[in-house]
């Protein structure tokens, strides 16, 4: 087991993959005005790539549009004080190919938020890392 400067246990690309294909609800870093803004989304893993189902009009969907951003996703037992996080990087880019909007549509991929939700971003991960905690510090 492989610990980084802080104690944490480095995952491998494999864990990654399959703790990020495990979670349910992660945060997309992009660029709004200029400024790194972060929103909420509900995504899915599909191969090496994530995807975001979102409105064509959608702030997300205009500034993530070829454009390199970040995701993370986690999960935290404050309990237990565990957990691990995953972050991703990469090239969104908005899916316009009938045929792969069809593939994607099939996904179980539902939006929660109101409204239609038939636009996707697809953002291929180029870089990928993950550390999981697993047991309190003692002080």
């Amino acid at each position: 087991m492989k610990l980084d400067a802080s104690g944490l246990q480095v995952l491998s690309p494999g864990e990654c993959l399959h703790l990020l294909g495990s979670a349910v609800v992660g945060r997309i870093v992009f660029t709004d005005r200029a400024l790194p803004a972060v929103q909420p989304v509900n995504f899915h893993l599909y191969g090496e790539s994530i995807v975001i189902r979102t409105s064509i009009g959608a702030k997300l969907a205009a500034a993530t549009h070829d454009a390199i951003v970040a995701f993370e996703a986690d999960e935290i037992d404050p309990a237990t004080r565990t957990g691990w996080s995953v972050t991703a990087v990469g090239h969104a880019r908005a899916v316009r190919d009938p045929q792969e909007i069809d593939q994607l549509s099939a996904l179980p991929l539902q939006a929660w938020a109101p409204g239609s939700r038939d636009h996707y971003i697809m953002v291929r991960i180029e870089q990928l890392s993950g550390r999981r905690i697993t047991q309190a510090r003692s002080d």
